[in-house]
């Protein structure tokens, strides 16, 4: 079964390990410390609140991402480790632990009431033309694969 931050209890077990991670959780992979993917996974989550503003890359990784979407969709499969992200979604600076937890849960928050509003976008600058469907179920795996980046 395809899981969704627009079903409820995908989205509570989503908050539920937010809620499990600490100051001192420890990374299985990549750079980033847990208050940098925090603040990572809250950046994503404003580009479909157009709080975030993604260049169309060229054609070719335009393509590939489509094509990455398309593969996820169909095999239900993870995103990769250290996949390459956006220069602006990037997060390599100092940020506070609790601020970053407090800020992702609220923007969740503001992204259900994104969708519950039909207010999400029909494109996105990688994965091109997305229905609600797309954004429920790739930001569930965006969450979903950095929280298991921290064990949760």
């Amino acid at each position: 079964m395809k899981k969704s931050l627009h079903n409820s209890n995908d989205l509570n077990e989503i908050i539920s390990r937010i809620s499990l991670l600490s100051e001192n959780s420890h990374r299985k992979w990549g750079r980033m410390n847990v208050a940098q993917m925090l603040t990572h996974c809250e950046l994503i989550l404003k580009v479909p609140l157009k709080k975030v503003h993604l260049s169309k890359p060229n054609f070719i990784f335009r393509a590939i991402g489509i094509l990455t979407k398309k593969e996820i969709q169909i095999f239900n499969n993870g995103i990769p480790h250290n996949m390459p992200s956006f220069q602006k979604l990037i997060v390599n600076f100092e940020c506070d632990f609790k601020v970053a937890k407090n800020n992702l849960l609220n923007t969740l928050n503001e992204y259900v009431k994104a969708y519950e509003n039909h207010n999400l976008p029909n494109d996105h600058a990688l994965f091109g033309t997305m229905k609600e469907k797309d954004w429920g179920f790739m930001e569930y795996k965006h969450l979903n694969h950095h929280l298991k980046q921290f064990n949760v």
